[in-house]
């Protein structure tokens, strides 16, 4: 009887013992993960796993780990496994389902976030995910319900009022859109736009008077945005307001003569003395842009008369029609593997009978083969691929192609005719369905049909440029 008895307490003594050393490395391991040591984290995770193969929690907490360091097959697996120890684990169902979107199974991605909102319809996480897969698939409709649903359990989720904003402004709801769109800087360092800039001077969004004001105006995301939107100097001078403009350094001899500025201050140079500022992004709503009113003049920007004339000597007497190229963008872009294009692709629907010019200044290794093999495509001198020699070169295409790069809110400031090719869920700022662009009245859209699929939107694009050129 007693050696039966020592026997169990042995048993627990050494239970005991296993959940303490589990408890220990399981502790261990999400202080870790919590420093974002996820590597050494996924280490711990395992060996506690191997203590104690039917706790879903680690198995969940391993599967965060191997998200943040995209490992992403592994990491779905490790929910997978939470899920069958835990079928109603609500969390890991919602973390499954990001993973899943991020493998491109959009199916199993819905029916995860689906699952996650029935086990716990107050996760505005679940809500927020579900959200921006329907946004990823252009429902917005169905992304602005989910954000709203977000919103209404968690009024402060910064990411999903700007998300939301973005889902208003995609669809022309320019108003609320604006308002919203405010919400960037509560999270402007994940979206790559920097800190806010924190001025003793007070922000102006259009409510006080700037009559012999000065204002600065400054750049804060990329190149693009900062073409689209110095347009709004001018209507600042209008105003009455001594306009300072801040602008990145590649951009500041195509905007030296920008209609409106009194001084154009190059990014990271100091600042001079001003009044009032405002973000190039946030004067749409300082000046309560709608649909209708978008300040659309065809070709406020201008590319220098010397170095179109000297670009026309370069490229002699026109003998076909002329058309710009511009297939990739910046590879850092979140969404770069939507937007951009391999040229290889690009020059498979290239009709023949035009001459063709690369306008982007950097060519990624996947291309240079393409390009080098492709005697029609006529590639100039990197040096000469600056933004003011590129703008005098657009000026001597019939028409730019590009991908949604800053390349085409370039040719489309200029005036020039563009036409960009665009994802099937695009940037906000090119809104819903339509072929043509509230901001630049020479832009032509060509949106895909099928994600993914680029071969119906470039065999569209040849077939315009033959019925238009050829």
């Amino acid at each position: 009887m007693l050696s039966i008895l020592g026997k169990l307490l042995k048993r627990k003594t050494v239970a005991a013992g296993v959940t303490s050393q589990f408890e220990s490395i399981y502790r261990e391991a999400i202080s870790r993960a919590d420093t974002q040591d996820f590597q050494r984290a996924i280490d711990l995770y395992d060996q506690a796993i191997a203590l104690n193969a039917s706790h879903a929690e680690a198995f969940y907490k391993r599967g965060n780990a191997l998200k943040n360091l995209d490992r992403m097959e592994a990491a779905l697996a490790s929910y997978n496994r939470a899920i069958e120890l835990k079928p109603d684990y609500a969390f890991a169902f919602c973390n499954r389902g990001v993973v899943q979107q991020s493998l491109g199974l959009t199916t199993e991605a819905l029916s995860s976030y689906d699952r996650a909102i029935a086990l716990q319809a107050d996760d505005a996480l679940s809500h927020y995910n579900r959200a921006l897969l329907m946004q990823e698939c252009s429902n917005w409709d169905q992304a602005l319900a989910g954000y709203n649903r977000a919103i209404a359990i968690d009024p402060g989720y910064a990411d999903a009022q700007y998300n939301r904003s973005l889902a208003l402004l995609s669809r022309g709801d320019f108003e609320d859109g604006w308002r919203g769109y405010e919400w960037r800087w509560k999270n402007a360092q994940r979206l790559s736009i920097g800190k806010p800039r924190n001025f003793k001077q007070p922000l102006w969004l259009g409510e006080e008077s700037i009559a012999g004001k000065r204002l600065l105006l400054y750049q804060e995301a990329g190149l693009g945005d900062t073409l689209q939107f110095c347009r709004y100097a001018s209507l600042a001078a209008q105003l009455g307001a001594i306009v300072l403009l801040e602008v990145q350094k590649p951009l500041l001899g195509l905007l030296a003569n920008l209609e409106g500025v009194s001084q154009l201050i190059g990014a990271g140079n100091g600042l001079p003395h001003f009044d009032y500022h405002c973000p190039l992004m946030s004067l749409p709503l300082a000046f309560k842009t709608t649909i209708d009113s978008v300040p659309a003049m065809p070709g406020y920007l201008r590319s220098d008369d010397v170095k179109v004339e000297r670009w026309r000597k370069v490229l002699g007497p026109r003998t076909r029609a002329r058309v710009g190229l511009a297939w990739s963008g910046n590879p850092n872009n979140t969404i770069d593997h939507r937007r951009s294009i391999r040229l290889a692709d690009l020059a498979a629907h290239l009709p023949s009978e035009f001459q063709y010019f690369r306008l982007q200044k950097d060519v990624r290794d996947v291309d240079r083969a393409t390009l080098e093999s492709s005697p029609s495509i006529v590639s100039c001198d990197d040096e000469l691929l600056d933004f003011d020699n590129t703008a005098a070169l657009c000026a001597c295409m019939d028409v730019v192609i590009s991908v949604d790069t800053s390349l085409a809110h370039l040719s489309a400031a200029l005036g020039q005719k563009t036409w960009v090719l665009l994802p099937f869920s695009p940037d906000w700022r090119w809104m819903r369905d339509r072929q043509d662009s509230p901001w630049y009245p020479t832009m032509k859209l060509y949106r895909q049909r099928i994600a993914g699929d680029w071969n119906e939107v470039l065999a569209r694009a040849a077939l315009d440029l033959r019925r238009e050129f050829g």
